[in-house]
């Protein structure tokens, strides 16, 4: 992406931001763009191959899609951009850290604290992905997390190449395995997405390029 593209793209993403917050803050605070700009900083980091800006751009646009399936699509919204707000592939903790430092900035930035808290019980969703039952906002946050996996076949492969290089670190047997293992569990939920929109919209392809990269890895 050239410079403009990305500029372009960083300051779509800062008046998100800023409309977000401004509607559920109850009074004013410190300026939102400062920690839209730490945050993009950090989707920005060069270990960074598919937990990048373009994955958080996506998820948001999905959450406009599913907006009427969730209670508290603001919340949800905020969720997505702390959700790999600290992502490093070789530690196992990015979604609590993650969660931290929602608790952190939000209360700063004047959100109260009931919705400090679900925004961070959200961003801890997104270790599992497996919302409770009647958990609308963790239905929505995971099913536009999880949508890449109902790409189009081109895009999911893009996608699987992104994860192996951000893994480059782990020697191929090893990253077959563990990848071959994460797939698995993957096929084996009777839902990958639980809204309505979600199931009909992703979740048929998802179980097809999950399917055809398990057998690209193992033979199965």
């Amino acid at each position: 992406m050239g410079t403009m593209a990305l500029k372009s793209e960083h300051d779509a993403l800062r008046a998100r931001w800023r409309q977000t917050v401004e509607r559920v803050r109850p009074g004013q605070g410190p300026d939102p763009d400062r920690y839209a700009d730490d945050l993009l900083a950090r989707w920005a980091e060069p270990q960074r191959r598919y937990h990048t800006v373009d994955h958080l751009s996506a998820v948001l646009a999905h959450l406009d899609a599913l907006e009427p399936y969730a209670d508290d699509i603001d919340a949800v919204r905020l969720a997505a951009w702390f959700h790999d707000a600290v992502y490093r592939p070789d530690r196992s903790e990015n979604e609590e850290r993650s969660a931290h430092l929602a608790e952190r900035a939000l209360p700063e930035l004047g959100l109260d604290p009931a919705r400090t808290a679900e925004v961070a019980r959200l961003v801890r969703l997104t270790t599992t992905h497996d919302p409770d039952p009647g958990d609308r906002d963790g239905e929505a946050l995971c099913d536009a997390d999880l949508a890449v996996l109902g790409g189009s076949p081109r895009a999911y492969a893009a996608y699987a190449a992104a994860v192996r290089e951000e893994y480059a670190f782990v020697p191929d047997d090893a990253f077959r395995e563990g990848r071959a293992e994460v797939l698995r569990q993957l096929l084996a939920l009777p839902r990958l997405f639980r809204t309505p929109l979600g199931h009909d919209r992703w979740e048929l392809l998802a179980r097809r390029n999950l399917a055809t990269e398990l057998e690209l890895l193992t033979g199965e």
